[in-house]
């Protein structure tokens, strides 16, 4: 296994983890750096609403260290709504705009997913074909769902790995290789708040990967991260 620098001077490389699949449109924003987050997750959104959805959410690391998810269902101007009257403080965080394939469109369903302990969350683009039998296993384990979806599967996959000591990008990559079709997948985690971890699967859409004058950005499209930088790479199928 190999990996290499994306950019220079920035924390961001390419790990081959290998796959094959099909395509989905939901969108995808991420950023961690210097600059309050909110804005640019609702203006990378906005920018990506082109896609089509029925609910969207955001979770941010809030100045406390937490872990804060925001979601609503119907037009985006909602969740903008809720995050000018009830502000979020920090400067990492991750947001989705999601169609819904399993599971109906709502509050409960929107991403982003967390674990158990709500350390982790996870945004994800594309249908996980072998989510009852993984969702089964985690059950048993002891492992608490509160959505119908199958990409609340992911983080607690994450962190069952977390759980055997594992490393956080040791672990993304162990969940990512029991998945089963395409898939974008972005991870935050409270434990690592100025990181955001991002795999990709088959052809689920794009990852594009931006670096901007104080941090990363990164997106399932270029119009959600061009009004802060053209310098980009983007994810290959099997790559983290």
């Amino acid at each position: 296994m190999s990996t290499h620098q994306v950019f220079s001077n920035a924390d961001a490389c390419i790990i081959n983890i290998g796959y094959t699949g099909e395509i989905s449109v939901c969108g995808i924003i991420g950023y961690t750096g210097s600059m309050q987050v909110p804005s640019i997750l609702t203006d990378g959104l906005t920018n990506l609403e082109y896609r089509g959805y029925d609910s969207s959410g955001v979770a941010i690391i809030d100045t406390s260290g937490d872990i804060v998810v925001r979601k609503s269902t119907g037009k985006l101007v909602e969740l903008i709504l809720s995050l000018q009257s009830d502000p979020i403080q920090g400067t990492t965080g991750i947001g989705h705009t999601r169609w819904a394939t399993h599971g109906e469109p709502n509050h409960t369903n929107a991403h982003p997913h967390v674990d158990c302990s709500s350390s982790l969350t996870v945004v994800h683009n594309g249908i996980v074909e072998n989510y009852r039998q993984i969702k089964d296993e985690l059950l048993s384990q002891g492992h608490i769902f509160k959505s119908d979806t199958d990409s609340e599967v992911i983080p607690h996959l994450i962190e069952t790995g977390l759980s055997d000591g594992l490393t956080l990008d040791k672990s993304i990559k162990n969940a990512a290789m029991k998945l089963r079709g395409a898939h974008a997948v972005v991870i935050m985690s409270k434990d690592n708040p100025n990181h955001i971890f991002a795999f990709k699967l088959g052809n689920a859409g794009g990852i594009v990967i931006g670096k901007t004058s104080d941090g990363m950005i990164l997106a399932s499209d270029l119009p959600a991260v061009m009004p802060y930088t053209h310098q980009v790479s983007y994810l290959e199928p099997g790559e983290l």
